[in-house]
């Protein structure tokens, strides 16, 4: 698991070569990491391989959003399927900022929507999608379902 911060920037053709802020998970937060991959493993039949959480400023996610996607929008996540088969493999963006503001506007805690949001990109590399509001409808009780594992 690669856990990055951006607008500051890891080496690759999203960034132009600049370099990206790398965190170490440790603790609590990486009991959560594991915690949410045994959940996708036992229920997916999934098996982890490289995942990156870039997380990054609203103005960098509407940046990816209008180059890899053509949206002209803001949003809280945006995932990058790379995967292979039974691994999951894939880039994660997450807008902290836009995270903040669901946090507020959901009343809910940064750290419930971050889990929230974090659960989100992994369902997204499980192959749920949530085009249709059916579709969101069964990614949110997915999501809910993983925040009550995590307790």
């Amino acid at each position: 698991i690669i856990i990055c911060t951006t607008d500051l920037g890891l080496q690759n053709s999203y960034d132009n070569g600049k370099t990206w802020q790398r965190m170490e998970i440790t603790g609590e937060d990486y009991d959560i990491y594991n915690t949410c991959y045994d959940l996708y493993f036992d229920k997916y039949k999934k098996n982890v391989g490289e995942i990156a959480y870039i997380f990054c400023s609203n103005k960098k996610i509407l940046e990816v959003n209008k180059q890899y996607l053509q949206h002209d929008y803001y949003t809280d996540i945006i995932t990058f399927d790379y995967c292979e088969r039974d691994v999951l493999n894939g880039d994660i963006f997450i807008s902290i900022e836009t995270v903040s503001s669901n946090a507020e506007r959901f009343r809910v805690s940064f750290e419930e929507e971050l889990r929230r949001i974090l659960i989100h990109g992994i369902l997204h590399l499980c192959g749920q999608d949530d085009k249709t509001p059916a579709l969101r409808a069964e990614m949110t009780k997915k999501e809910n379902e993983a925040l009550e594992m995590l307790g």
